[in-house]
C-alpha cells in the first residue's frame, strides 16, 4: 500500500514509496540511461532523503535504481555542461552533491541500498554513504572518473570510510575497470552478494531485522557514528568541493570528457 509518493514532478525522475510497515522505497527513475544523475536527480533524491528522514512514520528506507542500473553516476551531458559554467555554478552543482550524499548518511532512519545492476561513480557513494549494501550477482563497481580527467571527489569520504584509503587509492588513481560484485564483497563495498532474483528476499531479510529494532535507538546509535565523524567529514566535503571546481577548471576535463563523447582515445593515452 501506498502512503506517500512524491510530486508529479519529483515522479519523472524518482519515485517514493512508503508500505504500511513504514518502510520507504526511493528509486532513481531514468533506466535509459542507466540513471544517471542530474540537477535534477540530485535535487529530487535530496527532497526524499529529508522528507523520510523527517516523517515520523518511516522505520526504514530502500534506495534502489529503476530497470537494469542501480545507478551510473554523473550524466556526462550534465557534465559535459559544466565545463562552460562559472566557477560559483560548479561550486553550486558540487555543494548540492555533498547535501545529498550527507542527507543520506545522517538519515536517523537505516538506509539499504538494493543495488540492481551496475554502481558507476556517483552510484559508488550513494552505495558508500548508506548503512547496508545488498547486491545482485550481476551488478559492476566502478570508479573510472581519472579516465575522464575528473576526480571522484564529492563521494570521496564515503568511499574512503568503506574502503580504507589503501583500497580507495587504488581505484581513484587508475580508474580500474569496473569490478564484479563478488570483489566488491570481497573489499566490503557491499555487505551481502545473491543472485538477481533473490534480491529482494535479502533486502526484505534486512528489512525484518531493523524493523525488530528499537527506531530511537537506531536513530540514536546513527547520531553516534554522526557525532563522531561530523566535523571532519563537512570539513572534508568543503575541501572535495574545492578540489571538484578546480578539476573542472583543468584542460583534462574538457579533453576526457569531449574525448568519451566523441568515442576516441584522449590526448594523454
Amino acid at each position: 500500500m501506498t502512503i506517500n509518493s512524491v510530486s508529479d514532478t519529483e515522479a519523472q525522475v524518482v519515485i517514493r514509496d512508503i508500505d504500511e510497515r513504514g518502510v520507504a522505497r526511493i528509486t532513481i527513475n531514468r533506466p535509459t540511461v542507466h540513471n544517471a544523475w542530474n540537477p535534477q536527480v540530485v535535487a529530487a533524491l535530496t527532497d526524499a532523503i529529508e522528507f523520510v528522514s523527517a516523517a515520523p512514520h518511516v522505520r526504514a528506507v530502500v534506495l534502489t535504481g529503476e530497470g537494469k542500473s542501480f545507478s551510473a553516476g554523473g550524466d556526462l551531458r550534465w557534465m559535459r555542461g559544466i565545463l562552460d559554467q562559472s566557477s560559483e555554478q560548479r561550486r553550486e552543482d558540487a555543494d548540492r552533491i555533498g547535501r545529498l550524499l550527507v542527507a543520506i548518511d545522517s538519515c536517523p532512519k537505516p538506509v539499504i541500498a538494493r543495488i540492481n545492476g551496475a554502481a558507476i561513480g556517483g552510484g559508488i557513494g550513494l552505495v558508500c554513504a548508506c548503512d547496508i549494501a545488498v547486491a545482485c550477482n550481476e551488478a559492476v563497481f566502478g570508479l573510472s572518473e581519472v579516465r575522464l580527467g575528473i576526480i571522484p571527489a564529492m563521494i570521496s569520504p564515503f568511499v574512503v570510510r568503506r574502503l580504507g584509503e589503501a583500497r580507495a587509492r587504488a581505484h581513484f588513481l587508475t580508474g580500474h575497470d569496473p569490478m564484479p560484485a563478488e570483489r566488491a564483497l570481497s573489499i566490503g563495498l557491499v555487505h551481502h552478494v545473491v543472485a538477481r532474483d533473490d534480491l529482494d528476499a535479502a533486502v526484505e531479510a534486512e528489512l525484518r531485522t531493523v524493523l525488530r529494532s528499537s527506531p530511537a535507538a537506531i536513530a540514536e546509535a546513527k547520531r553516534l557514528f554522526r557525532r563522531e565523524g561530523a566535523r571532519d567529514l563537512d570539513a572534508t566535503i568543503r575541501e572535495a568541493a574545492d578540489a571538484l571546481v578546480r578539476t573542472w577548471e583543468g584542460g583534462d576535463a574538457r579533453e576526457g570528457l569531449t574525448a568519451f563523447l566523441e568515442k576516441r582515445n584522449p590526448c594523454w593515452y
